[in-house]
């Protein structure tokens, strides 16, 4: 291939920004994750009655061609079984996409696949247990949607299902520009809470221009160091050390220890944390003063 050529290739990339939603909206997000999780659990019961119903059987000595059907966990027959059964189990459903239920039962069936393939050896890595139900209190609340209108509204707000028009914190100036020149396609978004602070993140099919080595054969040293960061072998200035990670250390013990002055959760005493104390939390997480503006 001559040198200077460009291939063109098709990744798949993630952009993620913060998002400054209303009050309403923040409703309407907490609703769609609360959605997911309930379908989630609503799955899992249905399989864990199913499993023990079936151990219980065969303690009694019945055949195993006699045993209660085991239930497919797909997610096709999740979505078939959820489908006969929401008005049931969730007489509010038409309030929010069908994307929040199908996020649920998705990570369901991702997770049962998990295990079954770590109990069988065909999955690399730790063990995986058995899934467990999501709580409301400990798990972070998200949905992902992958049809209908996900779209970027300029520079300043995304678009996604049944939510509408929501304000980004940030602008969406990179991914917004690919989009418009017809080499990028948005395939997801996924929103989450994280830190007090909600997110959204799209997957993005780009189409990128990976232009080949002019001298493919060219060599250059580069040494690493504590003092300096780099020195380069051409006799390229080097780079200097930032120390970033030092001062990351003194801030994050600074905001420890104002969490350590709140009042905390307990779980032996069952305790809730105090408003201050979650504040307080969340600015450590993201990296923020307490009571101060949200980092960016």
């Amino acid at each position: 291939m001559a040198a200077g050529t460009v291939v063109w290739l098709i990744v798949t990339q993630a952009y993620r920004f913060a998002l400054d939603p209303t009050a309403r909206q923040v409703d309407a997000l907490l609703r769609h994750a609360g959605a997911a999780r309930v379908a989630y659990n609503w799955g899992l019961a249905r399989v864990k009655a199913n499993l023990a119903q079936r151990e219980a059987e065969k303690s009694y000595g019945i055949a195993d061609d006699d045993l209660t059907p085991a239930l497919s966990w797909s997610v096709y027959s999740l979505r078939k079984a959820w489908n006969t059964a929401e008005a049931d189990v969730a007489p509010w459903w038409a309030e929010c996409s069908k994307e929040a239920y199908a996020t649920g039962l998705d990570r369901l069936a991702t997770g049962l696949k998990n295990w079954q393939d770590s109990r069988r050896g065909k999955r690399k890595g730790p063990r995986v247990g058995f899934p467990g139900f999501k709580s409301q209190r400990r798990a972070n609340p998200s949905c992902r949607f992958t049809t209908g209108a996900i779209r970027l509204d300029g520079r300043t707000h995304v678009v996604l299902p049944v939510l509408g028009r929501i304000k980004t914190h940030e602008s969406t100036r990179k991914p917004a520009r690919r989009v418009e020149r017809g080499t990028a396609l948005i395939k997801s978004a996924t929103v989450r809470r994280e830190a007090g602070r909600w997110f959204v993140s799209f997957t993005v099919e780009v189409e990128r221009a990976e232009p080949v080595p002019a001298r493919p054969d060219a060599v250059i040293g580069v040494d690493l160091g504590v003092k300096t960061l780099a020195v380069f072998s051409d006799g390229r200035p080097a780079a200097d050390n930032p120390r970033h990670y030092d001062a990351a250390l003194r801030k994050l013990r600074r905001l420890s220890r104002t969490v350590s002055r709140r009042q905390g959760p307990n779980r032996r005493t069952g305790q809730r944390p105090s408003k201050r104390w979650q504040r307080a939390n969340d600015a450590r997480n993201r990296g923020a003063p307490p009571g101060g503006e949200p980092a960016p």
